[in-house]
């Protein structure tokens, strides 16, 4: 599986180089694995993705996840995919089991149980060679990327924090996919073309010209 050096978008990185980070996954993240996410739709409809336990990786919801992806699903098809915030990487794995299902996901985080996750979900999929993960801060990772780098972007930033309402303002500066949409509190204000709501959340859909 490739790996990508923290914060950029254009170095690669060798497993080896990840030693007591991803490329470590000792026992105490396998102790604290907690089953209890599952892909909805797709050639992996029904497979269990592990989550670190805690209160760090807060996941998608079934309902907001289909609500989600019904409104994508024109755009998945042999998308280049953009995962930022990924957490154990449900929308990504989501991504790659749908329809023709996406090319490749990029996924970004920071938290070293999630990114050992979002490793041990791929290869339990065996979708290693459609995956490529960066242990980078979400912000400063999209604002180094060009205009149209992706096709289809997510995030889902913490509800507490101000990020998703950033990432909407450089994505219109800056259009790095086609489609960017983003999970947020809803009762958060995010300037997007569309914006669908499923009780306390929200998920805004911002569009590249």
């Amino acid at each position: 599986m490739p790996y990508r050096r923290t914060g950029s978008p254009t170095r690669w990185m060798s497993p080896s180089d990840w030693s007591g980070t991803i490329g470590r996954a000792g026992p105490r993240f396998r102790r604290e694995w907690r089953v209890l996410l599952r892909i909805i739709a797709g050639e992996f409809k029904g497979r269990r993705l592990k989550a670190p336990a805690g209160r760090s990786v807060r996941p998608t919801g079934d309902r907001v996840k289909e609500g989600w992806f019904s409104i994508l699903q024109q755009s998945i098809p042999d998308a280049r995919v953009l995962d930022l915030f990924a957490g154990s990487g449900a929308l990504g794995f989501e991504a790659l089991s749908r329809g023709r299902g996406a090319v490749g996901v990029d996924f970004v985080e920071t938290h070293k149980a999630s990114l050992a996750a979002i490793r041990d979900n791929a290869a339990t999929l065996g979708a290693e060679a459609r995956v490529t993960i960066h242990r980078s801060d979400a912000m400063r990772f999209a604002e180094r990327l060009q205009p149209d780098a992706y096709d289809v972007a997510f995030a889902d930033p913490p509800y507490a924090s101000d990020e998703a309402a950033h990432l909407a303002k450089l994505f219109r500066r800056s259009p790095f996919a086609r489609v960017f949409s983003v999970e947020h509190a809803v009762d958060r204000v995010v300037d997007g073309d569309d914006t669908r709501r499923y009780g306390d959340t929200a998920i805004t859909f911002v569009y590249a010209p």
